[in-house]
């Protein structure tokens, strides 16, 4: 059973782009330091192996390479700011984290700056008078050749990482991650609901948030103790993803047999559960996936852009995410203590909000391009398709309805007629007519 995991610290490194590399470069500066006091005899076998030339060579090698080095980190960081720019400006600035987050540059960089503070460690302790450290004068020469296959690396990998299909891949396996882990296959036993605990809600004690930010994630396990131990239970008023300013309620606590003293304790307690932050994350918020699909099919139909296709195969990647949603149980969880007892209520969202998610935004600026209200009706049809829940049918009605209710008049006739058509196909996989929603003549309801 997919279980609401809860965490403490919030993406501890995961956004850091100089961990990686200051942690090569302390590596790497142990490294040189230890092998550049081994100095074999130039005599020996391992000396000519490792380094068969002369201290001057070696030098020359040293400083060739730490200049070199310092010259691609100042590419790489370029090049990665340009990508930054790239992915903001045509696609989305919600984007961006997840090119701060990638292991590829952090990886590129940590060996760019490892082979630098090497070469130059090693330079610092060369002496005429003594031998070569072959040792450290191999790894120098290793760690060389390693940066530039580094290198030939992340201009390829930056290149797949600018095509728009690999972004939009990219937030479709994270937010399916999130739904595969936060919310229950309704296979699974069937989770309690807040209207089972039979409290009195309004004589619960309001809970303000003493800072703004946005939700990252509600520490589950930390919240049913503490409720526990006040002997109370917790709602929880803000969703992961949902904006909190100072003031405004955050949760709402039932404990009647608190005196004051108490209710404060347990309030500071509760708000130290949530995590609130500057910007969203996806860790417990599929939702911030969805949102970022439909920047970028927006941002595909502004006049700047006009890339309608691109629009359609963000609404692909949602219609995916909307089918798997079918499949799991949303809404409010009662979270409850090792006794079994109801002590906290953690809200959620439901299909309509997702619905009204992609759809919404989408529809009004591509109403009056038929292949994006198409792409629309298709991924109700599958849907549709999907779920058997009535009130899911009725939401997938309404959607029906919005988005026939924004095709223009001056729309031809052929391509209103498509629409149409695709909206009745809606409606026969809602009444179980799969087949027939999906027959047509050459592949024109899947294709685009």
């Amino acid at each position: 059973m997919a279980e609401r995991r809860s965490t403490k610290h919030v993406e501890r490194s995961g956004a850091t782009v100089w961990l990686w590399p200051g942690a090569a470069g302390a590596v790497a500066l142990a490294a040189a330091l230890v092998l550049a006091q081994l100095r074999p005899r130039e005599s020996s076998l391992l000396s000519r192996l490792a380094w068969p030339g002369g201290v001057d060579s070696a030098s020359t090698m040293l400083q060739a390479i730490a200049a070199a080095s310092i010259s691609v980190i100042s590419m790489t960081f370029s090049l990665t700011v340009v990508a930054l720019q790239l992915a903001s400006q045509q696609f989305s600035p919600r984007l961006l984290r997840d090119f701060m987050r990638d292991p590829w540059t952090k990886a590129v960089l940590a060996v760019l700056v490892a082979t630098f503070v090497f070469s130059l460690t090693v330079l610092r302790g060369l002496r005429p008078d003594q031998p070569a450290p072959a040792g450290a004068l191999f790894v120098a020469f290793v760690l060389g050749i390693a940066s530039v296959a580094a290198v030939l690396g992340f201009i390829h990998h930056l290149t797949r990482l600018l095509r728009v299909d690999t972004m939009m891949l990219t937030v479709h396996d994270e937010a399916l991650k999130a739904i595969d882990t936060f919310y229950p296959s309704l296979d699974d036993p069937a989770r309690r609901t807040p209207h089972e605990l039979h409290l009195d809600w309004a004589a619960a004690t309001g809970i303000p948030a003493t800072r703004s930010g946005f939700v990252r994630l509600v520490d589950v396990e930390a919240l049913v103790g503490t409720a526990r131990e006040h002997d109370a239970v917790v709602w929880i008023d803000a969703r992961p993803g949902d904006h909190v300013v100072a003031g405004t309620p955050l949760a709402s606590a039932w404990a009647p047999e608190l005196d004051e003293q108490g209710r404060a304790e347990l309030a500071e307690r509760v708000r130290e559960t949530v995590a609130l932050g500057y910007e969203r994350t996806i860790e417990q918020d599929s939702a911030f996936g969805f949102r970022q699909l439909t920047d970028i099919a927006v941002k595909a139909l502004s006049p700047g852009i006009n890339d309608p296709v691109t629009a359609a195969h963000c609404i692909g990647h949602a219609s995916d995410l909307l089918v798997r949603l079918t499949g799991k149980q949303l809404g409010p969880t009662v979270h409850e203590d090792e006794d079994g007892t109801g002590r906290a209520v953690v809200p959620d969202r439901d299909l309509r909000y997702y619905l009204d998610l992609v759809c919404g935004q989408v529809r009004r600026y591509g109403e009056r391009e038929p292949t994006v209200l198409a792409a629309l009706l298709r991924m109700l049809r599958d849907v549709a398709t999907a779920t058997r829940d009535e009130d899911h049918l009725r939401e997938v009605e309404r959607q029906v309805r919005l988005i026939l209710a924004e095709v223009p008049e001056s729309m031809v006739d052929a391509d209103a007629e498509q629409v149409h058509d695709l909206a009745e196909r809606v409606r026969a996989a809602a009444a179980g007519h799969v087949r027939d929603a999906y027959r047509d003549r050459a592949g024109e309801t899947r294709s685009i």
